[in-house]
C-alpha cells in the first residue's frame, strides 16, 4: 500500500479524541483508501477486530442501513459490550438522518468515529445544525504530484524523468485509480472518461434531481474550457445563447452549484488586496482534477497557462491554503494563498520568454504594497534571481517543495 503520509499525519492527530473525523473529496480521490490505512494503523496498534466496524454505504448489501435507525442499531448491535469501538463509514451521505446517528454515538464516549463524504453540503447544512464544533473535517485531493510521484515509482517500476512524469500527470490527472488501468493512453481516457460520467450522474444528476443533463454537460464545458477566466453566471447565460439555448440565469447558477457540491469543480473568489475582503461576483473555477477535463474537452497545448495555473491552485488546496484570486486596483493577482497568519501572492505563467513578459508578470506583484512573500511560477527551469524581494522558481519543484531557491 502506497501511503499518503500528509493525510494520515492529520487524522492521527484526531485518534481517540471526542471529535467525529469528516472525510471528504471528490469520488475516487482515495477517501476508501485512507480508511484502510486507518484500519491498517488500529490494527498495528493492537486493536482488536472486533473492535472495528468498517461499513461501506456503496455496497448494495447494505442498502437497507440508508436510514437512520437501521444504521444505528446496526452499530449497536455489533459493537462489543465494552471498551472502545472504532466505526467507520464510508459514504455516510448515503444515510437519511446520519447525523442524528453520529451525535448520539459520540455522546455515549466510547465510539471514535471516522466518515467519508462526496458531497459539500453535508457539512454546511447538516454537521453545521447537528454536530457543530464535534467534527473536524479533512479534505482529501488527487494526487498531489509528489504523491503521483511516488505511486509512479512504487506501482509502475518506471524509471523516468521528473518533466517526463510531469507531462504525464499534466495529461491524465491525479486519480489514484490510473495505476490500476494498464499504462495505455486510450485505457486511462475510457477510465476517466467513466469517472466523470460517474460523478456527474450520481453526484449532481441525481443528488440534485437535475432534469436537463444535456444543460449540465454543457455548462461544465464551458468551465472546463474557461478555467482560470473569470466569469459569472450571467457570462455562461451569455454563450449558451450564442449556441441557441435559453437557460435562466438561476438554472446556471444552480447547476454551477451542484457541480461545486460534487466537488467537481472548485470556485475562487476574488480579494480585494488593499480592502482585505472577498468580493461576491465574477470568481473564477477551477478543475478538481485535470484528468477529467481533458475526458471532457481533450488536451490542448495552447491551453497550457491554464492547465499550470489549475495545477498550481490545486496543490495549494492540497497544502491548506484558502485560494483567492488577488485584486490590486486594475490589476489581477493569480493567487493570494492564506493559510492563519501565513499569505502568499503568485503568479503562474508558461515561460518567461521575454523581457516584456517577465516585466508584467513581476509589476503585478510589485503593485502589492505588503511585505508577505511573492512568488513567480514558471516552466523556465533556469531560476530567475529575486527581484525586489520577488522571488521565481521552477513549477515542477514548487509542486515537489523544493526549497533551494525559495522559503515556500
Amino acid at each position: 500500500m502506497v501511503r499518503r503520509d500528509n493525510y494520515m499525519r492529520h487524522i492521527t492527530k484526531w485518534m481517540n479524541k471526542p471529535m467525529i473525523k469528516v472525510i471528504t473529496g471528490v469520488r475516487r480521490c482515495g477517501k476508501s483508501y485512507l480508511m484502510r490505512m486507518i484500519i491498517d494503523k488500529l490494527r498495528s496498534e493492537g486493536v482488536s477486530e472486533e473492535a472495528i466496524l468498517f461499513i461501506n454505504l456503496e455496497m448494495f448489501d447494505n442498502q437497507y442501513l440508508h436510514m437512520a435507525k437501521e444504521l444505528h442499531d446496526y452499530i449497536k448491535t455489533n459493537s462489543p459490550e465494552s471498551g472502545r469501538v472504532y466505526v467507520l463509514i464510508d459514504e455516510i451521505q448515503n444515510c437519511m438522518g446520519w447525523e442524528r446517528v453520529t451525535a448520539s454515538l459520540l455522546a455515549e464516549e466510547r465510539y471514535d468515529i471516522y466518515l467519508t463524504g462526496s458531497n459539500a453540503s453535508m457539512l454546511s447544512s447538516d454537521l453545521a445544525t447537528n454536530i457543530a464544533g464535534r467534527y473536524i473535517e479533512i479534505k482529501v485531493y488527487p494526487l498531489s504530484f509528489s504523491e503521483y510521484i511516488d505511486f509512479s515509482k512504487q506501482l509502475t517500476k518506471k524509471d523516468v524523468s521528473k518533466e517526463s512524469i510531469f507531462n504525464e500527470y499534466l495529461h491524465y490527472g491525479g486519480f489514484p485509480g490510473l495505476f490500476t488501468v494498464i499504462d495505455d493512453d486510450e485505457a486511462k481516457r475510457q477510465y476517466l472518461s467513466s469517472l466523470r460520467d460517474t460523478v456527474v450522474l450520481r453526484d449532481t444528476v441525481q443528488r440534485h434531481d437535475i432534469r436537463d443533463v444535456d444543460l449540465l454537460e454543457r455548462v461544465m464545458a464551458y468551465c472546463f474550457d474557461n478555467i482560470g477566466q473569470t466569469f459569472s453566471s450571467a457570462t455562461v447565460v451569455n454563450y449558451l445563447k450564442s449556441i441557441n439555448l435559453s437557460p435562466s440565469s438561476p438554472t446556471v447558477a444552480t447547476y454551477l452549484n451542484a457541480l461545486a457540491d460534487a466537488m467537481v469543480l472548485e470556485k475562487a473568489s476574488r480579494y480585494d488586496i488593499k480592502g482585505k475582503r472577498i468580493m461576491q461576483r465574477m470568481e473564477k473555477y477551477f478543475v478538481c482534477d485535470l484528468g477529467i477535463r481533458h475526458s471532457e474537452i481533450g488536451y490542448r497545448d495552447n491551453d497550457i497557462g491554464q492547465i499550470l495555473e489549475n495545477v498550481v491552485f490545486n496543490e495549494l488546496l492540497t497544502r491548506g491554503y484558502e485560494v483567492f484570486v488577488g485584486k490590486e486596483g486594475n490589476r489581477e493577482v493569480d493567487f493570494v494563498a492564506i493559510k492563519g497568519d501565513e499569505r502568499i501572492y503568485i503568479q503562474v505563467t508558461y515561460l518567461l520568454a521575454t523581457s516584456e513578459v517577465i516585466e508584467r508578470e513581476y509589476r503585478i506583484l510589485l503593485a502589492v504594497g505588503d511585505a508577505y512573500p511573492k512568488l513567480v511560477l514558471s516552466m523556465d527551469r533556469i531560476p530567475i534571481g529575486p527581484r525586489d524581494g520577488i522571488r521565481h522558481q521552477y513549477i515542477p519543484d514548487f509542486l515537489l517543495g523544493v526549497r533551494n531557491q525559495t522559503p515556500y
